[in-house]
């Protein structure tokens, strides 16, 4: 979803990926009534609202992006969710990822969400006492600690081992005196189940079901416990390896990382764009588009109102690129400004103005690199897809990348 502890390097390399997805819409029965069919219409019509942002641990680093930027960048009034990226997975628990940015960082006033700044004697510092700021602001903001991520998701093997002891210390964690009050529950990005990522984990289909059951138990009913799960909706592929369905009894809701499908990991090509909501002719892989993941999972019985729809506030590019439209030969990786092949939103609007659209996203063509991302237009049209299908609202990978005015976020609402 996450890409590596990227997005999706150092701090950057802390991110997370995903993958895949299936087309069309199932139908619930092949031959229901046409009162049962009017009992499902509504639930499928009535689309959800929550808006989701993950704001990552190091970025506070050298991107300069701290929890003040969501107020004054107007994201705070558009989210109803905040994941934060990324707790650890290690020994089978629930562990801190950077402490230091997390409890200890200390902020001068013009860095604080309210304008005070930390003192060294305070008992909590760092982004969890300006996300305490932040929650003041808006009593409604609801925060997730999330944990794994493409970088620390190998962990989640010796969970598995010992859901109940994995839950436990989740719990000890995010339930710590010391910030209690900043969570309002726990979002596993386990990339992936009975499946490969960075690394390759064969705990069984059943594993994942078992991880979700124990932290429903041990969190209890009130807290919200959600998931980042894969988009690859092929056939036999990381959506088949493991009992989504199954475990959807246990979750808020679902984040199915509907981004990443396509991306300079195939240097050569062919160009394709990473997050496209429908199939088009000459997509390089059947069945990877959000379309596809979002009809799959609700095919295997997922609700609709379980799944938000996930946007990626960034783009992926190529280099070497002779032709404008999706489907060129490559050289490599265009270059971003944090890492290869990759690159904010707010840094491409400008660098690599959109060209033309394709699938429901947009691509751009500039000298010979050739990127794809979402613009507030083709954000616009996926809102209508998400409203249609009944989804229950929207995610988003992740804050850093959207103008300072928050461009993105506000074409979600």
């Amino acid at each position: 979803m996450l890409r590596p502890h990227r997005p999706r390097a150092s701090f950057r390399a802390l991110l997370s990926a995903a993958c895949c997805a299936v087309l069309g819409a199932g139908l619930l029965a092949s031959a229901g009534t046409a009162a049962a069919q009017n009992d499902v219409g509504p639930q499928e019509a009535a689309a959800g609202s929550k808006v989701v942002g993950y704001f990552t641990e190091w970025g506070v680093y050298d991107r300069n992006y701290h929890v003040k930027n969501i107020e004054t960048s107007g994201s705070a009034d558009k989210l109803t969710h905040i994941n934060y990226a990324f707790g650890n997975v290690t020994g089978g628990k629930c562990a801190m990822g950077d402490s230091y940015a997390a409890t200890d960082k200390a902020y001068t006033a013009d860095q604080a969400v309210d304008g005070v700044a930390d003192t060294w004697d305070q008992p909590l510092r760092g982004n969890f006492n300006q996300l305490l700021k932040l929650k003041k602001l808006h009593p409604n903001l609801k925060i997730l600690w999330s944990f794994g991520g493409w970088t620390w998701s190998g962990g989640f093997t010796d969970a598995a081992k010992d859901p109940a002891g994995f839950a436990q210390s989740c719990y000890d964690l995010v339930e710590n005196s010391k910030w209690a009050d900043v969570f309002d529950g726990i979002d596993i990005d386990w990339e992936y189940p009975n499946a490969c990522g960075l690394s390759c984990d064969t705990s069984g289909r059943d594993a994942y079901k078992n991880l979700m059951s124990a932290l429903r138990s041990k969190f209890g009913s009130s807290a919200l416990i959600t998931s980042a799960i894969p988009a690859d909706a092929s056939d036999g592929g990381k959506i088949d390896a493991t009992d989504y369905a199954g475990a959807a009894q246990y979750v808020d809701w679902y984040n199915p990382m509907t981004y990443d499908y396509f991306g300079a990991w195939d240097a050569q090509g062919p160009t394709a764009p990473h997050s496209p909501l429908t199939s088009y002719s000459g997509i390089p892989k059947a069945g990877y588009n959000t379309d596809a993941t979002i009809t799959k999972l609700k095919g295997l019985g997922v609700p609709a109102s379980k799944l938000l729809l996930g946007i990626g506030f960034y783009g992926r590019g190529w280099t070497g690129v002779t032709q404008s439209a999706p489907g060129g030969t490559a050289t490599g990786p265009a270059a971003g400004k944090y890492e290869q092949g990759i690159d904010d939103y707010k840094e491409l609007k400008s660098k690599c103005p959109a060209t033309g659209t394709v699938g429901g996203t947009a691509y751009a063509y500039c000298g010979n690199n050739w990127w794809s991302y979402d613009t507030p237009a083709t954000i616009a049209g996926k809102m209508d897809y998400k409203n249609q299908q009944g989804l229950g609202g929207t995610f988003l990978w992740e804050l850093s990348g959207d103008t300072t005015n928050g461009e993105l976020i506000k074409a979600i609402n």
